[in-house]
């Protein structure tokens, strides 16, 4: 379908991996991509090296319409997605003048130093565009498909916020809940069936435990209103078949 558009995000650090830092921002992009119609398909969470980075990069910007990343972009030695990304496309990293004189400008109104470390946040690949940052400044850049944004959550927000109004976005998946109070062990088969039949939906199972008993609630999502009622209609009728729970 030419109105589906589909995403993928790379979450880099070493710090993610380790379990010293917990990842917010997958969940934050998620809700983005729903909101607007883009399907996000793939998360991949990789190190802090270059050939891993560009790897990555390369394998998901050929195979989805749109890359985000976050992390990496910091004035530290070990922060070198930019160098990464350059890599991936085939193109030099260097000094980027409007984010050298952006970075100068901030640091000077503060009075802080614009000493080498910071310098390197101004780096990214030759023909890259910016994402503005208005939390620190130090922006962020597009290059082809692939979004390079921060990891610190809320300036990662603040430049997403910036970067989806410029986006291509598809139909948006409309969703209906039908709560069914046995667990997935008795509608595993007919659900399976009733996906089979409607194979223009997702239809999704979601089990949880109240009162000491299973229960699951079912969640049924398609683009137009016509599948959507249709499967949900289905998937009802299968429920109320059902014996009654004990």
């Amino acid at each position: 379908m030419s109105d589906i558009v589909t995403a993928a995000m790379i979450v880099i650090g070493d710090e993610i991996l380790s379990g010293r830092t917990k990842d917010r921002n997958i969940g934050h992009l998620a809700d983005m991509m729903t909101a607007v119609g883009i399907d996000l398909k793939e998360v991949r969470i990789v190190p802090d090296e270059e050939d891993e980075i560009a790897a990555a990069v390369n394998a998901l910007r050929h195979r989805y319409d749109y890359v985000f990343t976050t992390g990496g972009i910091g004035p530290t030695h070990d922060d070198i997605t930019a160098d990464s990304v350059a890599k991936a496309f085939g193109v030099p990293c260097d000094y980027d003048a409007k984010a050298m004189a952006l970075l100068s400008e901030s640091y000077a109104r503060r009075g802080i130093e614009f000493n080498d470390a910071r310098k390197r946040m101004a780096r990214m690949p030759v023909g890259a565009t910016h994402i503005d940052n208005p939390v620190s400044a130090a922006p962020g850049f597009r290059i082809g498909n692939v979004h390079v944004m921060a990891g610190v959550p809320s300036i990662f927000q603040a430049m997403l916020d910036n970067v989806v109004p410029t986006l291509r976005t598809g139909a948006k998946l409309l969703s209906a809940t039908v709560p069914c109070p046995h667990g997935e062990g008795i509608i595993g088969g007919p659900l399976a069936e009733i996906q089979k039949a409607h194979p223009d939906t997702i239809i999704g199972s979601y089990p949880k435990y109240l009162d000491g008993t299973f229960r699951t609630d079912l969640v049924v999502r398609a683009r137009t209103q016509e599948a959507l009622d249709a499967a949900r209609k289905a998937v009802e009728e299968m429920v109320a078949a059902l014996p009654p729970a004990a």
